[in-house]
């Protein structure tokens, strides 16, 4: 388990949005909602397909429904959770967070991943490339030309994979340092990446899986030389707030039947009133995952979605 540090991360809590099987008016009422209930940031995810039960179900795209919530929020912070880097060239990348930064007065997150879903890349003519290692080195080469326009510099860049002649992002983030999230938790390449370039990273698991992660992580920042207490740890969890864990459990079993998780996602991971919850979640901030994202599927649990501040504090009240 990592030591207590002086320098680590505040907690935070987010709210993440599958936008599946939903309308823009339903959605906003959910953000809108998330903030008011206290939010630290809300999140998009990023499919042409839907990735759970039927792929012919309606999907929204992730950038364009991310700058419509930029728009309508004040407060959080906002990305995707995470971009998938197969669907877009990284210039278009850096030029869309750029946008929604503008949109949002300085909110934005570039949330990013290697892509796994094939059926999407193949229905609509997109790459997906020779296997899962080339998509991630494929997410290295990305992401440090991500950044180095973020953060300004007029990129001439001839790869393995991109070409880029005198590109620039203009104009620049409200942010001085627009932040990266990098997803996933491959020890050999996405750690890697994680640890030269992202300022957040995004896993999922039990605290004792994530824990050993970490310690991989910590390992691939030793090899490049990298503060590892600068990233952000993130999970993400399925979680239901109720009277008791037994109506959870019956509040989230329509989820499963209308959406069908993937096997490994499927899970109420928590459920029970805030104190409970917020003493499972407190397990995760114990070994450095302080920022715990909660997912959301519709029709939306506002319920849920209005306690993310009150879980947040008594997440805080119990790890203090």
């Amino acid at each position: 388990m990592p030591e207590p540090d002086a320098n680590r991360h505040p907690i935070r809590i987010g709210a993440a949005f599958w936008v599946q099987r939903t309308d823009w008016p339903s959605l906003r009422e959910a953000v809108e909602t998330a903030e008011a209930g206290g939010a630290d940031d809300l999140w998009i995810d990023d499919h042409l397909l839907c990735d759970e039960g039927d792929a012919d179900d309606p999907k929204l795209e992730g950038w364009s429904t991310l700058a419509a919530v930029a728009a309508v929020t004040t407060r959080a912070r906002l990305g995707l959770l995470v971009g998938a880097n197969t669907f877009r060239n990284p210039g278009l990348t850096a030029k869309l967070a750029t946008t929604v930064d503008q949109i949002s007065g300085g909110r934005a997150i570039l949330g990013i991943g290697g892509g796994w879903f094939e059926d999407e890349h193949r229905a609509f003519g997109l790459d997906f490339g020779s296997g899962f290692g080339e998509r991630l080195d494929r997410l290295g080469e990305a992401v440090d030309i991500i950044r180095r326009l973020l953060d300004g510099e007029r990129v001439t860049h001839a790869g393995a994979f991109y070409r880029l002649d005198e590109a620039l992002a203009a104009p620049r983030p409200i942010q001085p340092h627009l932040p990266i999230l990098v997803g996933g938790s491959g020890p050999q390449k996405t750690l890697r990446i994680v640890a030269r370039h992202a300022d957040l990273w995004n896993g999922y698991g039990s605290p004792e899986s994530l824990s050993a992660s970490d310690q991989i992580l910590r390992e691939r920042c030793l090899e490049v030389g990298r503060d590892e207490a600068k990233i952000e740890r993130t999970v993400n969890l399925n979680v239901v707030v109720r009277t008791t864990r037994a109506e959870a459990e019956r509040v989230w079993q329509p989820y499963v039947i209308t959406h069908q998780p993937r096997k490994d996602e499927n899970r109420l991971a928590i459920g029970g009133p805030v104190p409970e919850v917020a003493a499972t979640l407190a397990d995760y901030s114990r070994v450095g995952f302080r920022h715990p994202i909660l997912i959301f599927r519709s029709p939306w649990d506002l319920e849920t979605i209005a306690s993310l501040g009150a879980i947040r504090e008594a997440i805080a009240d119990a790890v203090a």
